[in-house]
């Protein structure tokens, strides 16, 4: 049986703007971005939202519902009482370019940083040979569909802009990561994760795993893994001991 709801939802450009209040009718089974539809249908017409594959897969319906960063296509309006005014929001970490649509560029320039998969020379392609267990640890990461609500809710960007040059998100650390663990990538992972990426600047409060769409535990797997692993390389004794003896030969 359908209801009316309540909904405050964000409109502007620009980087001003305004929460506007509007009554909704709601059916059964539907989610926020079906409101959202409703919405630019019958008293709406020009507001802005970007949605895809309205399935949970694409990540372009990315939104801050009630204060807490959510796909749109994801979102039961039965998970809320239908006396609850809801607050849908942009993403507040990235520019908005015009109500529910914000600039996610970013993202995608902190992806052009990042060095491909760099195998080693002497091995061609179809000749790699992997154990079972090297291909399960990063497999969980392959899952993400760059929704970036996790880089949304990261702190370190979220509440400090200053911080974005700097800092590529929790996203892309899981990507280097990624790349660190194969057994034939050959590049420096870690050495630029710390310089060139900003992982000293996370402190793995988990926020970009409790938001993540498909569960992938980017603190615990990925994360705090490769921090390990950077420290090591600074800090074990018999890395160290290595590094001076073959310093000092060459």
């Amino acid at each position: 049986m359908g209801y009316k709801a309540k909904f405050r939802v964000w409109r502007g450009e620009g980087g001003e703007g305004r929460l506007e209040d509007f009554t909704v009718e709601v059916n059964e089974g539907e989610v926020v971005l079906d409101v959202i539809h409703r919405l630019q249908a019958t008293q709406a017409p020009d507001l802005a939202v970007r949605w895809n594959c309205k399935a949970g897969k694409c990540g372009s319906c990315s939104m801050e519902i009630n204060g807490k960063p959510r796909l749109g296509c994801m979102t039961r309006m039965s998970t809320f009482e239908e006396t609850e005014t809801i607050t849908v929001t942009p993403m507040r970490t990235f520019p908005v370019i015009k109500d529910l649509v914000t600039d996610v560029s970013f993202n995608y320039q902190k992806a052009r940083e990042i060095p491909s998969f760099t195998p080693p020379t002497d091995v061609k392609p179809g000749e790699y040979r992997m154990q079972q267990i090297d291909v399960e640890r990063s497999q969980e990461f392959r899952k993400c569909i760059e929704c970036f609500m996790c880089n949304n809710v990261c702190h370190v960007i979220r509440d400090h802009e200053e911080n974005k040059p700097a800092f590529a998100g929790p996203r892309f650390l899981m990507r280097i990561a990624e790349l660190d663990m194969h057994p034939y990538d050959t590049a420096d992972r870690k050495e630029s994760a710390q310089q060139d990426h900003g992982l000293g600047y996370c402190n793995i409060t988990k926020c970009c795993t409790e938001v993540c769409p498909e569960h992938i535990k980017i603190t615990d797997n990925a994360l705090i893994p490769m921090k390990e692993r950077v420290v090591d390389r600074k800090y074990d004794p018999l890395v160290w001991l290595g590094n001076k003896i073959f310093r000092r030969s060459g």
